[in-house]
């Protein structure tokens, strides 16, 4: 068994499922919400120990949480940091399967 280490599912929270990610992954990309004190090389350590890939970018941002009204009730969401990871030629994650 390869040798995991046990932070790296610290730094990837969840995949995102979206249209727009989804087209994404046509382009070879595969975007994830991540942890909001994570690193760009920590991201891309991170998936390639975990999904036996080769990682050639990670571009990082930060969603802002919205304000909601929730029967009368004002309310807010956490801000997002999601980052969309480019892999190299040949390389696949499938996100439909768990981890």
């Amino acid at each position: 068994m390869k040798n995991i280490d046990p932070r790296h599912y610290d730094v990837i929270v969840a995949p995102v499922v979206t249209e727009k990610a989804t087209m994404a992954s046509e382009h070879n990309k595969v975007v994830f919400r991540v942890a909001s004190k994570a690193t760009k090389p920590q991201i891309k350590e991170a998936v390639e120990k975990l999904f036996d890939v080769k990682v050639k970018s990670v571009n990082t941002l930060v969603r802002k949480g919205k304000t909601k009204v929730f029967r009368g009730n004002f309310g807010s969401q956490s801000d997002v940091k999601r980052a969309v990871v480019t892999l190299e030629e040949g390389h696949r994650i499938d996100v439909t399967t768990g981890l």
